[in-house]
């Protein structure tokens, strides 16, 4: 909320305390106290607000200056390491070239054989590739990670580049995977496609699976390469051998598909597996929440007022009606700094706080939540079962289900308490009456595991199923799994592929879902576009339809003008496959008009009349309305009114 709508909310308050003054005389002297104190607070925050919102310009002014600073000396230094790359190459061939001779003539002078030579050689080639990996380049490396990790500024996020820079000017692979990775996505502004391309290619002939995946990508995008799928797919299955997990998305996506490979599930099964097996483990260790997805198509006006992602000024106001005692918004200020949602930081100190506001208000839910803050530990509240079990109990005793599904995974792994199933499941069954999706998935995984109980896979199924409903990812996991193997219910490939990539969709490459759409809304387009754009690769819906957008727009800068309608048109195809209705649409639209495809009419009516059916789509119905009255891809006939008037019917009925 900005300062002075803040100020005006303060004199509209008085003047109702002023009227009611005048109707009541014996509140009169009550309400006068209160409105001074409103008027004192308002005051303070109106001020402090001022404050705020001037620190908050200044930091950005600040922010602007050196990280455009670290990003001159990132640059620097990257044209130093490719130079310097340059000539180690023309001085390898060179050297190479002599050495050749020089052996020649040691050979003919004193007959060594070439089974000492080859030995040498290896020998000169090991010492060469310890000097590369210096103890210095790995320490900066590492120094670069540390800041990158506890970085919470665009500032400090630039800083750690710099180290990155120097870590691979001195031959650290993994820093310069970092850089080339920088140069793609245009971390900073610092976006040069032609550099990373050649930062990648040098990598990959190393063995870097990161570089082949990156290689993989621009091959099918034909982004600074030539445009050549078969290349692509080359590099996919190079990158995937070596343990990318995103050329395994790409390989699980493309055969279930079929997109340039014969379409077989049980080959995309097996590529997707290795994905959920490892977000599975991941998620084991610390629960994960799900990247907010924002859709370009829905606010194309005005995306700073999308739900998705709060705003500053909206955070503000939230800030002061916490502070003011509004219990429900401390309880949600306090779960989106735990989990770090909606476009905030992770900041658990910032969720203590609310959760402990809220707590001594009486919720139950800010109870529950700091039970589990100690029971998970972090900085703000270092690991105590003691305390969690006393705040979980607090919250259960009030009937809450998080409160409740606390004291049951106490009780099953013996934390604080001896372990006891028979109490787990007691509390886990209480907690899953009240709708609660993680302790479903704890009473389907002690039905599926046989832990306290007989081992019974249709109650398995049936929690875990439960539980999936509301996105619980692990129990989408074991449904996967059961469906995969034919465990208590009958083998689906498909199915099974289908959940699968619903878990592999949790990886810690959903956050380039922020970024873009960051990069978007700061009018960075080929930024936002190659972020996107890796991600349609992967299968992810939402970021087809909003790379296709980009494409359509033509701001693009990165791909040549004549490439975009057809690229954007194959982009809304596989949108539209995975249930897109808008996709449907603007695929009759590209035929219909002719955009990056030949005009065809009756192709058009097509994706209309599947749009209109299946997702009863308001403008496929009147587009396909207009069709019949004009006999376009339709035969004009009699009838074809009276389908014309339907549709328009339809069409009204939809809005």
């Amino acid at each position: 909320m900005k300062p002075l709508s803040l100020l005006i909310e303060i004199l509209i308050i008085l003047g109702v305390i002023i009227k009611r003054c005048r109707l009541k005389y014996l509140d009169c002297l009550w309400w006068k106290v209160t409105s001074l104190k409103i008027i004192s607070e308002g005051i303070i925050l109106y001020h402090n607000a001022d404050i705020e919102a001037e620190k908050h310009n200044k930091k950005q002014k600040e922010r602007n200056v050196t990280t455009q600073v670290s990003v001159n000396e990132v640059k620097r230094l990257l044209s130093h390491i490719l130079e310097r790359r340059k000539l180690i190459k023309v001085i390898y061939q060179r050297e190479n070239a002599l050495g050749k001779k020089k052996i020649q003539r040691k050979l003919r002078i004193r007959g060594i054989q070439n089974k000492d030579l080859s030995k040498r050689n290896k020998n000169h080639l090991r010492k060469q590739a310890k000097k590369n990996f210096t103890d210095e380049g790995d320490q900066l490396f590492k120094m670069g990670i540390k800041i990158l990790q506890q970085s919470k500024s665009q500032k400090q996020k630039a800083e750690a580049y710099v180290f990155f820079a120097k870590a691979a000017n001195m031959g650290n692979l993994k820093a310069m995977e970092k850089m080339a990775d920088a140069l793609l996505f245009g971390n900073f502004g610092m976006q040069n496609i032609t550099a990373a391309i050649q930062l990648y290619e040098s990598l990959a002939k190393e063995g870097s699976y990161k570089a082949q995946n990156a290689l993989g990508f621009l091959s099918s995008y034909g982004i600074g390469m030539e445009y050549n799928q078969a290349k692509a797919l080359i590099y996919y299955t190079f990158g995937s051998a070596g343990g990318s997990m995103m050329s395994q998305m790409i390989l699980g996506y493309r055969y279930l598909s079929g997109i340039n490979v014969l379409q077989n599930c049980e080959v995309a099964l097996n590529h997707y597996k290795k994905v959920a097996d490892y977000i599975a483990d991941k998620l084991e260790k610390s629960e994960s929440i799900p990247v907010e997805k924002v859709r370009l198509t829905d606010r194309p006006e005005n995306l700073s007022s999308n739900s998705e992602i709060l705003d500053w000024d909206i955070y503000q106001y939230y800030k002061f009606l916490a502070e003011r005692g509004d219990v429900q918004i401390q309880v949600s200020l306090g779960q989106l700094h735990l989990i770090g949602r909606k476009g905030l930081d992770q900041d658990y100190y910032k969720a203590l706080y609310y959760f402990l506001k809220a707590a001594k208000a009486g919720s139950a839910n800010a109870m529950a939540f700091i039970g589990k803050m100690y029971l998970e530990g972090n900085a703000a509240a270092p690991q105590n079962n003691a305390t969690a079990f006393k705040y979980f109990s607090m919250a259960a005793s009030k009937g809450n289900a998080i409160g409740l599904h606390g004291l049951g995974l106490l009780y099953f792994y013996g934390k604080g308490v001896p372990v006891n199933y028979a109490e787990a499941l007691k509390y886990f069954q209480k907690a899953a009456e009240k709708g609660w999706p993680n302790a479903q998935f704890q009473l389907g995984f002690m039905y599926y595991s046989g832990s306290g109980v007989w081992k019974d896979y249709k109650l398995a199924f049936k929690y875990f199923y439960l539980a999936s409903q509301s996105g619980q990812p692990l129990a989408i996991y074991y449904l996967a799994e059961m469906y995969a193997t034919g465990t208590g219910v009958l083998r689906s490939c498909r199915t099974a592929v289908e959940l699968y990539k619903g878990v592999c969709e949790l990886g810690h490459w959903a956050e380039k879902f922020l970024t873009a759409y960051f990069a978007y809304k700061d009018g960075d387009i080929d930024s936002s576009l190659v972020q996107y754009a890796l991600l349609a690769e992967m299968g992810y819906e939402v970021a087809q339809s909003n790379s296709a957008f980009i494409l359509e727009s033509k701001k693009v800068k990165i791909l040549e003008k004549e490439k975009m309608y057809p690229m954007a048109l194959l982009l809304w195809n596989r949108a539209a496959i995975q249930g897109n209705a808008f996709a449907r649409v603007k695929i009759g639209d590209y035929h219909y008009y002719g955009y990056g495809t030949k005009k065809d009419y009756q192709t058009a009516a097509t994706h209309y009349s599947i749009a209109a059916d299946k997702y009863h789509s308001a403008q496929a119905m009147f587009n396909l309305a207009y069709m019949y009255e004009h006999g376009l891809g339709i035969a004009k006939e009699k009838k074809s009114y009276k389908q014309t008037n339907k549709l328009l019917q339809n069409r009204r009925h939809a809005l």
